[in-house]
């Protein structure tokens, strides 16, 4: 896995796949590239709406963060949903310490 970039999401998982984590992940293993994932929040969302929103916990969102810097090399990030003022601080005091060298 050496030569395929990895990449990461970070966002809500939706349970209708047409969002979120879901959406991410397809289309990166369409564009040739390694998905990795940060869980921000759990939906209960179709084609018809968005019915419920559970945000993950801090120490549940900071937990997948390090669990991902510390075994992939992430060269790229894509941000979705993250839901609140919280979790938004939280992946940004994270993403501020560089963690994955330069992104491109």
């Amino acid at each position: 896995m050496s030569n395929v970039k990895q990449v990461l999401t970070i966002a809500g998982s939706d349970s209708g796949g047409g969002a979120g984590i879901q959406a991410d992940l397809k289309t990166f293993q369409m564009r040739g590239v390694f998905g990795t994932s940060v869980i921000t929040a759990v939906t209960a969302q179709n084609t018809l709406g968005v019915f419920d929103i559970h945000p993950i916990p801090l120490k549940t969102i900071q937990a997948q963060l390090e669990a991902v810097k510390n075994d992939f090399q992430i060269a790229s990030c894509k941000i979705g949903m993250l839901g609140n003022a919280e979790i938004i601080e939280c992946v940004a005091d994270f993403l501020a310490d560089k963690p994955f060298g330069r992104l491109v």
